[in-house]
């Protein structure tokens, strides 16, 4: 259901297992606006061999991380793209404190001004989900070896254990999604994000859902966080 609302940046928080990308998918889908991934903008200017696209990739040849002023300047070149005009959600951004003070300036500076259709400060949706239902949710995964189809030992098993359900091959645990490894992702997610959290609340603009609830539920309450921001889109 597209509409000619302005929806404004959208920027999800939450961690490994929360319903992150599948939400993002739901409202992408409904309001007709784009899914900005850090990953596919990094992609795509290696790909295009454009100028910010050579440097990160001499960079991530050394194996060092892309750092902060060439991922911003990227992801300030998406933003400007036509498609997100009325809004955007982001995907993966911002990862520290520091990116989202950025982000900050550039929406006050050039983004969602009066030129393109009124002030939109972002909505910032964390989706909570209790540390042991992440646990399960990631650890209980297991992938099929001929397709990819995934199934979940707690909550969407297959019929037969260990057998997929749709070509009889064998399922697998994925090394990331072993117990010790998960542990370790979500502290790690905790000591860097936690931070963006606490900068958004600051602001007055972070609002917490319920994700431990069915998948559409989650939806309907991010729906509601959109639809009724508080006069922040003009």
């Amino acid at each position: 259901m597209e509409t000619s609302q302005n929806i404004g940046p959208v920027i999800l928080l939450g961690p490994p297992g929360a319903g992150k990308g599948t939400q993002a998918k739901k409202i992408a889908e409904h309001y007709g606006i784009p899914q900005i991934s850090t990953g596919d903008i990094l992609r795509d200017n290696v790909q295009r061999g454009t100028e910010l696209g050579v440097e990160a990739k001499a960079i991530m040849a050394r194996g060092e991380l892309v750092p902060d002023d060439v991922m911003c300047n990227m992801v300030a070149g998406r933003l400007r793209e036509p498609d997100c005009a009325r809004g955007f959600i982001l995907d993966g951004f911002p990862r520290t404190a520091k990116q989202a003070g950025w982000l900050d300036a550039l929406f006050e500076s050039e983004l969602f001004d009066n030129s393109r259709g009124g002030k939109c400060l972002p909505i910032v949706v964390r989706i909570d989900v209790d540390y042991n239902q992440l646990v399960k949710r990631l650890t209980g995964r297991r992938t099929c070896l001929a397709h990819g189809h995934i199934y979940n030992v707690y909550f969407q098993p297959p019929r037969v254990a260990d057998v997929c359900d749709v070509d009889g091959s064998k399922l697998v645990i994925r090394s990331d999604d072993r117990e010790e490894v998960i542990r370790e992702r979500l502290k790690a997610y905790d000591l860097q994000t936690r931070p963006v959290a606490e900068y958004y609340e600051h602001k007055g603009r972070l609002v917490a859902v319920k994700g431990d609830l069915p998948a559409v539920e989650v939806t309907g309450q991010i729906f509601g966080v959109i639809e009724h921001r508080d006069g922040n889109c003009l």
